[in-house]
Formats: structure tokens, C-alpha cells, sequence
């Protein structure tokens, strides 16, 4: 198996450090998320790692090897960047045709990405007809021409209707399931939470976290339960007296902070009190991401808040 290994990794564009210093690995088997504010470096680093740009410092290695020295490349790593890239007059079969041919890959794959991709019918259209979405799909279905071990995608999510983003993130995890690696670039980050297993934070073109997603979740928030009932002043009591904290809601449900429901469904079974909701909260990705790159983002709006808005 394949991983993607980033050391000391270092572009500067004159006066200006992009990425500074970055190390970090993409193990397979996973669905890395790749995460930062506009300007954080996520672009660059994935030019780099596929020798679109030079390194100023350190090293990005595929299988412990540089992109440019990877025999039939195209068959090791799959990539989406720029969905755009794609010719307009050519049609969506020649161009996988023109990029099976120069990587020695079989014309029957062509047909089956097509397909995979959920542009079968319209293979002979020529892209400058295609919508965003469309194009989205050629461009997925590019990188998964060869068949590769690794697959690097830039917000794969762009312009897809809904019935698209469902497929694009059962095709992530399919890939990992097959011992893949898949390092994806998004800033929705509702999305990202569906399919990530791992998480790599960049702000300013340093590395802020390296983490599994459900740690990198415990790790931004204070674990609570919610919790229902119809004998609100008995399980207010009798928490109170076990020393929680607790607050009620407008609907009636109480907030028991610094808890989790493995420690309050058996309290409340022991005392005999009827349960009709129970459940741990945490911070939802999109907070906990907010809240460790406040200080990180380059371009934000005045009204931003960790609460209200994220750029796009």
C-alpha cells in the first residue's frame, strides 16, 4: 500500500511562505479530510505533492518516491485540481481516451469511468456543453482512470446537485475500504464530517492538526447529555445530589455538562426514572473547526463568527 508522506515541506513566492514547514503522512485505508481558511496552503501543498510546483524546503513523496519519478504515474496516483483544465471542443470520451493512451491504459477503462462517474450517456458531448457538475464528474472520473492506490481530489463537491455529493462520498469511502489512500480538499465542512476519518488543519501554511476525526472532535469540546423526561424535577434532583451541573431548555430537556449518557442512563435507571431522550453533544465539526483557525484565517469577513459564517 501507497501513503503519501509530506517533511518539512517549504514553498515561498518571493517574500510570502505558503507552506512552512509541514509534515504530516496520508496513511491508506482512510479518507483523509484536508482542511484550512482561504490562503492556508492546501492548494500549494497538493501542487507540490504532485510536482506541479518545486519545494523551496524539505520533501512530498508518493510511496516514499517523488510524483515525477513514478513509473506510469497515472495508473499510481489519480487527482482532481482543476476541473476546468479540461479541453472544451474535445468530447468527455476523447479526452479519458487521450489520457488512457499516453499512460498505456486500456480504451475499455474509458467506458467504465464513464460510466462510474454517471456520464455514460452523454460521452459524446463535447465538455464546453457541460455544466460545473458535469464537469466535476469528468474530472473524478480522470482520476480514477488508472485504477490508482492513491487518489487526491480538491473539493470534489464542487457544483454537484445532491444526488452527485451522495455519490462522490460512498465513492471516497469505497475507495479507503479497498486499502486506498484518499486525501480530500473541502471547505464544507458538514460534508467533510460524513466521510472523513482523519483530519489534516493547515493555517498560514503550518500544520494545525493531525488527528482522527472523532479526537480532533473530543478535543475541541466538553462532553454533555441531553436528556428527556417525564419526571423533570426527580432527575434534576438526584443528578444534583451525584454533583452535575445541569440547565434546562425552553423545550424542557435538560443539559448535564461534563457528562456522557454511559454515566446518566444508569443513574437514572437505578433511580427508576422514566428516560424518552438520552444523548451525548459535542461540537459539531464546523464549530470545532471555527474555533481552532480563528486566529489562522487570512481572509475573513467582519461578521464572521465561530457560531454564524465560514468563508467559502
Amino acid at each position: 500500500m501507497t501513503s503519501i508522506d509530506v517533511h518539512e515541506l517549504t514553498k515561498e513566492y518571493g517574500a510570502t511562505r505558503a507552506v512552512d514547514r509541514l509534515t504530516f503522512s496520508v496513511r491508506p485505508g482512510r479518507v483523509t479530510g484536508f482542511l484550512g481558511p482561504n490562503g492556508a496552503g492546501k492548494s500549494t501543498t497538493m501542487r507540490l505533492v504532485l510536482g506541479l510546483d518545486r519545494p523551496t524546503g524539505g520533501t512530498a513523496t508518493i510511496g516514499g518516491r517523488a510524483y515525477t519519478t513514478l513509473d506510469d504515474p497515472l495508473r499510481r496516483v489519480g487527482a482532481l485540481l482543476d476541473a476546468q483544465a479540461a479541453h472544451g471542443s474535445r468530447t468527455a470520451r476523447n479526452h479519458l481516451l487521450a489520457l488512457a493512451t499516453s499512460n498505456r491504459i486500456a480504451p475499455t477503462r474509458v467506458e467504465e469511468v464513464l460510466v462510474e462517474a454517471g456520464l455514460g450517456q452523454v460521452g459524446g458531448h463535447r465538455i464546453k456543453t457541460f455544466s460545473l457538475g458535469m464537469r466535476q464528474r469528468l474530472g473524478i472520473a480522470a482520476a480514477l482512470l488508472g485504477d490508482p492506490e492513491v487518489v487526491m481530489l480538491d473539493e470534489p463537491s464542487n457544483g454537484l446537485d445532491p444526488e452527485g455529493i451522495v455519490w462522490i462520498r460512498e465513492l471516497m469511502k469505497r475507495l479507503a475500504r479497498e486499502g486506498r489512500t484518499v486525501l480530500v480538499s473541502s471547505h464544507l465542512m458538514n460534508e467533510t464530517s460524513s466521510f472523513a476519518d482523519h483530519l489534516v488543519v493547515l493555517g498560514r501554511g503550518r500544520l494545525l492538526v493531525d488527528l482522527p476525526m472523532q479526537d480532533f472532535l473530543d478535543s475541541r469540546s466538553r462532553p454533555r447529555v441531553r436528556v428527556r423526561t417525564t419526571e423533570s424535577s426527580r432527575v434534576r434532583d438526584v443528578l444534583t445530589r451525584k454533583g452535575y451541573a445541569l440547565s434546562q431548555g425552553d423545550d424542557g430537556r435538560w443539559t448535564v455538562e461534563g457528562a456522557r449518557a454511559v454515566e446518566i442512563g444508569p443513574i437514572a435507571a437505578f433511580e427508576g426514572i422514566p428516560i424518552l431522550e438520552l444523548a451525548d453533544e459535542q461540537a459539531s465539526l464546523e464549530q470545532a473547526y471555527l474555533d481552532l483557525t480563528a486566529e489562522a484565517t487570512e481572509f475573513a469577513s467582519a461578521a464572521a463568527s465561530p457560531t454564524t459564517g465560514q468563508e467559502a
